[in-house]
């Protein structure tokens, strides 16, 4: 009996149990469709994530200021004071691969308008903010630098925050207090998307950094300033050029601790990359699990099989059969019922996958890997599972199989 014939018998004794073939391949659906739709959802996540970096700014390098030390505890990074306004403004002017900076200093505060309050983020900055890190405003205009020179009390107000404070009536001209501060709202954000683990970025409240620093806060020094390199590939030299501007101006000597750290938006992505890498692995093994427990169903059922079909396996090697067929037989069973089950789990995770996605509101996608490695996996699932019940079947003596009731 060649291969084809094997196949034939195999289909057939498929199709004459029709209800024990569906519970055989219901394993290996779940297990298949769990892969495709889990790694969908990690890639989903990936590319929202990476996409939350970007939205960030473009080429962006961050400052911060260093540690802060009480005896042999140390603070993170920006609980020391170290970063002042001048050294915002001197980076672009000193460093040639910079293209622009905005400081920033920020602050949790409590927004009143009339008898409507609501706790936001206060950020004080400059207006290369708009520029440094691709916010746009939707409505109004953004404060200019003669506003940050002359402490103006102008607000630009966030999406979310105007929603919360003013529902649907425009927020433009509308006065709100900051920590008991008249401001008046000169513009509204475009909307920006949340931003995951880095807060909801429309839920905020821009106002001039000087403002921030002398009438709100009572600030010397800035915490954060971002600064925009020229291109991406001079993000290297620009963190270079900054470096050593901020030793001079910092007065560090050679050897001794930055007062200040640099971080840039590929550092960023990386530490990203790790994590989603991580995030696809964990998922992936556990739809991994499920597809192996579909395996073993499949051994389960086969071997079942071998034991209620003993009887048919003696005639047929009466009839002349020889142990190989009968193994070729029971593991083409098994290999067909793998594939179609991979074949069923493919479509059904591709439509659990979508759905997840219009959930979530994620750009799930499925790659072709995924379906590649999912229907290779549940081929191996149905030889690796299949063959000891194939085994089983052939080893039966024909004489004993006869007998059996």
């Amino acid at each position: 009996m060649n291969l084809w014939d094997s196949m034939q018998v195999a289909l057939e004794g498929l199709v004459a149990n029709k209800m024990r073939s569906a519970l055989t391949m219901l394993g290996v659906i779940i297990g298949v469709s769990a892969v495709i739709t889990m790694l969908a959802i990690a890639q989903g996540a990936r590319e929202r994530m990476m996409g939350q970096i970007q939205g960030m700014g473009t080429n962006l390098l961050m400052i911060m200021s260093g540690q802060s030390h009480s005896g042999p505890a140390m603070g993170g990074f920006g609980s020391s004071q170290t970063l002042t306004l001048d050294d915002a403004l001197a980076i672009p002017t000193s460093c040639p691969s910079v293209q622009a900076t905005e400081p920033e200093v920020q602050r949790n505060a409590q927004i009143k308008y009339k008898n409507q309050n609501t706790n936001t983020t206060v950020l004080g900055t400059t207006p290369d903010y708009l520029s440094v890190r691709n916010y746009t405003v939707a409505v109004g205009k953004f404060f200019t630098d003669r506003d940050v020179h002359s402490l103006s009390k102008v607000a630009i107000i966030g999406n979310t925050t105007a929603e919360n404070l003013f529902g649907t009536v425009s927020p433009i001209g509308k006065s709100i207090r900051v920590n008991g501060i008249r401001f008046t709202i000169i513009g509204r954000m475009a909307v920006k998307g949340a931003a995951g683990s880095f807060g909801d970025a429309d839920d905020m409240l821009f106002i001039p950094v000087s403002t921030a620093m002398r009438r709100v806060f009572g600030l010397q020094y800035v915490r954060t300033i971002g600064a925009q390199a020229k291109t991406m590939e001079m993000m290297d030299q620009a963190t270079q050029e900054i470096t050593a501007l901020l030793h001079k101006r910092h007065k560090i000597a050679d050897g001794a601790d930055d007062d200040f750290v640099i971080r840039n938006q590929a550092e960023f992505m990386q530490m990203a990359d790790q994590t989603a890498n991580m995030f696809t692995m964990l998922l992936g093994g556990i739809a991994c699990v499920s597809l192996l427990v579909g395996g073993i169903g499949i051994m389960n059922i086969m071997l079942v099989s071998v034991t209620e079909r003993t009887r048919e396996i003696g005639i047929r090697m009466a009839l002349g059969a020889r142990r190989r067929d009968i193994q070729w037989q029971f593991l083409v069973e098994a290999l067909v019922l793998s594939l179609l089950g991979g074949a069923l789990g493919i479509a059904l995770g591709m439509l659990a996958a979508l759905i997840a996605g219009k959930i979530t509101g994620w750009n799930v996608s499925v790659s072709m890997i995924s379906i590649g490695v999912s229907f290779g996996f549940s081929a191996l699932v149905g030889i690796g599972f299949g063959f000891f019940p194939a085994l089983k079947a052939s080893n039966l003596d024909p004489i004993d199989a006869l007998r059996y009731e």
